[in-house]
C-alpha cells in the first residue's frame, strides 16, 4: 500500500481534492486530519510560531492508530491522508510514501474559508475573524509554506481549478 499525504493551508483544497481522488482511484481510502481531536492541539498559532513551530506538539496517536488499522485491513492500494504536516510530525512521517502540497495562495484560501465557513456570520464576526487571521493565523500559514511546502515531494498549484489539481495529483500518484 502507498500512503500519500496531501497538505495545504486551511481551505487550500485538501479535502475537496482527496474526496474526488478517492472516488476515481480504485482501492483507495482516505483519513481526514480534521475529523480527529488531538492532545496538544495548538490554540494560539502566533505563539506556536514564535516558540519554534514544533509540529510534534500535536499527539497524533489516534491518526497513527487508524493508519495502522487501514494497513492491517490489507484491501487498499492507496491511503490518502488529508493531513497538513507532511513529514514534520515524528509519529506519522515514516508511514508516508509521498507528500504533495497544494500551494494555494493565501488570499484565495482566505476567501474560500470565508465563503465556506462564514455564510451566516455577521459583519462583526467576519471582521473579528479577519483580525485573528492577521494577528495569529497568517503567521502559521506562512510557517507552513516555509516548512511543509519546501519539504514535500511535489507541489501543485492550488490557484488552478479543482479538476486540474485533481488530475495533476493523480498523475503524481501513478508514478509513486
Amino acid at each position: 500500500m502507498k500512503i500519500i499525504a496531501i497538505g495545504a493551508v486551511t481551505a487550500g483544497g485538501k479535502t475537496s481534492a482527496i474526496n474526488q481522488i478517492v472516488g476515481r482511484i480504485p482501492r483507495a481510502v482516505a483519513l481526514h486530519f480534521d475529523e480527529y481531536s488531538f492532545e496538544g492541539e495548538v490554540e494560539d498559532f502566533g505563539l506556536w510560531v514564535k516558540n519554534g513551530a514544533d509540529y510534534n506538539v500535536w499527539n497524533l496517536s489516534p491518526l497513527k492508530d487508524d493508519i495502522e488499522k487501514v494497513i492491517g485491513i490489507g484491501k487498499y492500494e492507496y491511503l490518502f491522508l488529508d493531513y497538513p504536516f507532511a513529514y514534520q510530525n515524528s509519529l506519522i512521517k515514516d508511514y508516508i510514501d509521498c507528500a504533495i502540497f497544494i500551494d494555494t495562495p493565501l488570499d484565495i484560501a482566505l476567501a474560500r474559508r470565508v465563503l465556506r465557513d462564514m455564510q451566516e456570520a455577521s459583519a462583526d464576526k467576519i471582521r473579528y475573524e479577519m483580525e485573528l487571521y492577521l494577528k495569529h493565523s497568517r503567521a502559521a500559514y506562512t510557517q507552513m509554506l516555509k516548512d511543509i511546502r519546501t519539504t514535500s515531494d511535489y507541489v501543485v498549484d492550488g490557484a488552478q481549478e479543482l479538476e486540474t489539481v485533481v488530475e495533476h495529483i493523480i498523475r503524481i500518484v501513478e508514478k509513486v
